[in-house]
């Protein structure tokens, strides 16, 4: 994929189509030349799984969804130009709109409803915790909001995930020489 880019001021928006509704990644380039970079929210169900192309529809699984957010986070850097790999960037913070379970129903099974509520935040977490400790061991852990609504626009998902990161090019310079 291609972006389209649009530089404005200390800002450079990376977006598709002709008109779109918001931006993959903008990123405000620092006085030091370091990069914030903040992320488009993104659901693990049908979104991730259209962007990254995959089959398979993974629906109210964090461990299945969260590395999916994250992967394809990863592809928009590259696809940008900005780095190499996730690593790179250092999450500042993460912001998790939790949805409620799609069934089973609460006004017939009020136990089994409550009981995947308390599945779904346990999976929420261990999977979360897990990503950066497997596959960012060697970044810090992003301050982490979350928030549980009812419904996000991806009726395939347990969440929506909106990040921000920090790209510090004196990290990745080759040394000179």
């Amino acid at each position: 994929m291609s972006f389209k880019v649009k530089k404005r001021g200390k800002l450079t928006y990376y977006y598709e189509g002709e008109r779109p509704v918001l931006s993959a990644l903008v990123t405000e380039e620092q006085p030091d030349g370091d990069l914030i970079i903040r992320f488009a929210g993104l659901t693990g169900g049908y979104s991730a799984q259209g962007i990254l192309g995959l089959d398979e529809l993974v629906s109210m699984d964090p461990h299945r969804e969260i590395p999916l957010v994250f992967r394809c986070w990863e592809k928009w850097l590259i696809d940008a130009g900005i780095c190499r790999s996730l690593a790179d960037v250092d999450f500042i913070e993460i912001h998790a709109f939790g949805c409620q379970p799609k069934g089973p129903n609460p006004l017939v099974d009020p136990a089994g409803y409550e009981a995947e509520k308390a599945r779904l935040r346990k999976a929420y977490a261990e999977a979360y915790a897990a990503f950066f400790a497997e596959h960012l061991p060697d970044n810090g852990v992003p301050a982490r909001f979350t928030v549980h609504v009812i419904d996000v626009p991806d009726q395939a998902a347990s969440y929506e995930f909106y990040g921000t990161a920090l790209y510090q090019r004196s990290l990745h310079e080759e040394p000179k020489s």
